[in-house]
């Protein structure tokens, strides 16, 4: 029979009750998000407070941005619907436990992918949706052209970001001095550096703009050209929950390879009925590869007829058609001088 334990217990008791144990820590963790997304009936998304071209709300409480787009695409994906997508605000000290806590699906508010934020906080980072890179903004008066002139400032930084590391790194290894003033929340840094506290700003190259386009005089300030970090900006998910991060992952993917392929929010009924193997794959017209996600057939249809293609929303929100106009750069495609890629839906 079975081996008892001195208190009792045989090692099949024993043996039985962990089996148990692992099965329930996988149904709390598998497959969660999805279903209790189902059954609430919309995607609890966390963004940032307040971000120009990134999110950010009306005074009615109607949220914009790239961010927030990303968001809408999922909710799209799922219920056909981009208003089902709900926004949570949330700040840089509190996003990655608020995502734990469940307060939220998805995180989708400029957010660096690094090692230690996926091993330390059981998170996925399941792709780049913007490459961005930490920068320096100084007043126009100061006459400065790079960073490596900046020798003695005084900048002001948001804590509980990678930004204050990367500010270290960079003023240690090219041997100048700084004194660094840190806050707790962005727009107390934002402040103080525009009370004079402090000769120069930094954060990633995308919120530099997006904040000096709300200064009182904009171009009183310049960003200078140097980028000192990697900034792979990406959306972020709970790991263990493998159905909801190849949602996620490939809600992004969809929107890049439509873009690649030509198709727009504008043109997507006559992309239904092209005959490019590639664009029937991507329209649900050849293979299973929405219902393999748990989804519709016409999963990308939806994401790129309510939002649009990585390309349009890029435009809209932080490019070309927006007060931003920042470059697309590295978030150009690989084949128009670019890094963004997307793996093929085949």
């Amino acid at each position: 029979m079975f081996r008892t334990f001195r208190g009792g217990l045989t090692i099949g008791l024993a043996v039985a009750v962990l089996v148990a144990a692992i099965a329930l820590t996988y149904e709390l963790y598998d497959t969660r998000t999805l279903k209790r997304t189902l059954r609430r009936g919309e995607v609890l998304c966390g963004v940032n407070k307040g971000l120009p071209g990134f999110s950010i709300p009306d005074d009615k409480g109607n949220w914009t941005g790239f961010d927030v787009d990303f968001c809408r695409a999922v909710a799209s994906a799922i219920f056909d619907d981009p208003n089902k997508a709900k926004f949570v605000p949330l700040d840089a000290n509190e996003r990655f436990k608020e995502l734990q806590n469940r307060t939220v699906d998805i995180l989708s508010r400029n957010s660096t992918w690094d090692m230690s934020r996926e091993q330390n906080y059981d998170l996925y980072f399941p792709a780049v949706a913007y490459y961005d890179g930490q920068g320096f903004m100084v007043p126009r008066s100061r006459n400065i052209e790079s960073a490596l002139d900046l020798n003695d400032s005084k900048v002001c930084v948001q804590g509980a970001t990678t930004t204050a590391l990367n500010l270290a790194d960079y003023f240690r290894v090219n041997n100048m001095k700084y004194e660094e003033m840190k806050f707790p929340q962005l727009d107390q840094a934002v402040k103080a550096y525009e009370d004079g506290k402090c000769d120069t700003f930094t954060a990633d190259v995308s919120q530099l703009y997006a904040l000096r386009l709300n200064m009182p005089k904009p171009d009183d300030h310049v960003i200078l050209p140097d980028v000192i970090s990697k900034e792979p900006l990406a959306p972020v998910v709970r790991q263990r929950d493998d159905d909801w991060m190849m949602i996620v992952k490939w809600t992004l993917y969809a929107m890049i390879d439509a873009e690649e392929l030509g198709v727009t929010s504008k043109n997507i009924d006559e992309a239904l009925n092209s005959k490019k193997p590639e664009v029937m794959r991507l329209v649900g017209n050849e293979g299973t590869y929405g219902e393999d996600l748990g989804l519709t057939k016409d999963w990308a249809v939806r994401i790129i007829r309510h939002v649009g293609n990585y390309g349009e929303v890029y435009d809209r929100n932080v490019g070309a058609q927006s007060k931003l106009h920042i470059p697309r750069g590295l978030n150009q495609l690989w084949n128009a001088g670019g890094i963004q890629y997307a793996p093929p839906i085949r």
